[in-house]
C-alpha cells in the first residue's frame, strides 16, 4: 500500500449546505500533501473528519489499508488552525497531560518532552504558564505536543501563524525531517511560498469541489505556457523586438538588468522551441537573462480558482 491516507467520495452536509462534494484523495507515504483552497472551500470540514470530530454523510476514510476508526486517533497528529492550549495551565504539566491522552505513559512523555524542549531551547518555560508566553512561544509548545508521539499522520494548519520568519523556517525545517523521518503530513495553508518549498503534492478545493490534485511539478508542467522572460544587451532593441513581434507572442517583462538593455517575456508558438529563440537572440546581441517563467503555486491557485468559479 502506496497511499497512507485515502479519502473516498466524501460528503459532508450543515442543513442544506454542501461543505464536501464527493472528495476523493489520496496521499502517498512519506509525503508533504498540501491541502488547498479559499476560506469556505471546504478544507477544515474535511480535516474534521479525518480527525473524527465530526462523521461524513457518505463516503469512506483508510488510514494505512485500515478503515478509519477511533483507536486511530493516537495515530494522527493535528495542529488546529485554531490553537487549543489551556492558557491558565503550567507548560510541562500540560504537555504532559497531553501526551498521556495520546496513549503514552507518563515517563515516556516526560522522556520524549524533554528531548523536544532541549531541542527548542525552551526548558526554561516548564513551569511557566502558557498566558505568560508570547504567541510564538506558545505556538512551539503547540507543536511539541502535536508531534511528540510520533504519529504516522500529521495534519498542521496554517503552522507558521504567529511566527517570525526565523521561527516559521525552524518548524518548516523540522516538518520536513518528519517527513524524511515517514511520517505523512497534511499542510493546509494559504502562504503559496510555503507550497513551493514543502509540497511533493497538492489537492485544491473551491465550493466544496475537488478541482484540482497531484504532484505539483507535473501541476506546474500543466500550466506552462512555455513564456521565456528574455534580458538582450544590443543596439537595434526597437528592431529585435518588432521581429520578435513577428515570430512570436511578446509582452512587457517587470524586471531590470544590471546593464541597460532590452527585456521583454516572449511565448514560443507550438512550432518553436526555446533553442529556436535562444538561437535568435544570440545573433542579435549579448544575452545576458533567459528564463522560464514557470508558473508558481499562486499562480496555479488563482488560475484554477478563476476558472472554477
Amino acid at each position: 500500500m502506496n497511499n497512507l491516507l485515502e479519502i473516498n467520495n466524501i460528503v459532508k452536509k450543515y442543513g442544506d449546505f454542501t461543505a464536501l462534494n464527493d472528495v476523493s484523495i489520496h496521499i502517498p507515504k512519506g509525503s508533504v500533501y498540501g491541502l488547498l483552497g479559499p476560506n469556505g472551500a471546504g478544507k477544515t470540514s474535511l480535516i474534521r473528519i479525518i480527525n473524527q470530530i465530526t462523521l461524513p454523510d457518505s463516503g469512506s476514510i483508510l488510514l494505512d489499508g485500515e478503515k478509519l476508526a477511533p483507536h486511530h486517533i493516537e495515530q494522527i497528529g493535528y495542529l488546529p488552525e485554531e490553537r487549543g492550549l489551556y492558557k491558565s495551565m503550567k507548560v510541562g504539566e500540560q504537555a504532559l497531560y497531553l501526551a498521556q491522552l495520546k496513549g503514552l505513559s507518563k515517563s515516556e512523555a516526560k522522556k520524549r518532552l524533554q528531548y523536544w524542549f532541549e531541542k527548542f531551547d525552551i526548558t526554561a518555560w516548564w513551569g511557566k504558564k502558557i498566558e505568560e508566553l508570547s504567541k510564538g512561544m506558545a505556538q512551539k509548545v503547540q507543536f511539541i505536543v502535536t508531534v511528540m508521539h510520533n504519529p504516522k499522520l500529521l495534519i498542521f494548519d496554517e503552522p507558521f501563524s504567529g511566527f517570525d520568519p526565523i521561527n516559521a523556517q525552524l518548524i518548516a525545517n523540522e516538518i520536513l525531517q518528519l517527513r524524511n523521518e515517514g511520517a505523512t503530513i497534511i499542510f493546509s495553508t494559504h502562504r503559496m511560498e510555503s507550497v513551493e518549498e514543502m509540497c511533493d503534492e497538492i489537492a485544491l478545493i473551491n465550493k466544496s469541489n475537488l478541482i484540482l490534485d497531484g504532484k505539483l511539478q507535473d501541476i506546474k508542467r500543466e500550466f506552462r505556457t512555455n513564456t521565456f522572460q528574455v534580458g538582450l544587451k544590443t543596439t537595434n532593441p526597437k528592431e529585435v523586438e518588432n521581429t520578435l513581434k513577428e515570430n512570436f507572442k511578446v509582452s512587457p517583462a517587470d524586471f531590470k538588468l544590471l546593464n541597460d538593455g532590452l527585456t521583454l517575456n516572449v511565448q514560443l508558438n507550438e512550432n518553436s522551441t526555446s533553442n529556436d529563440l535562444l538561437s535568435f537572440l544570440t545573433s542579435r546581441g549579448e544575452v545576458q537573462h533567459f528564463v522560464e517563467l514557470i508558473p508558481s503555486a499562486n499562480d496555479i491557485f488563482i488560475q484554477a480558482i478563476n476558472k472554477n468559479n
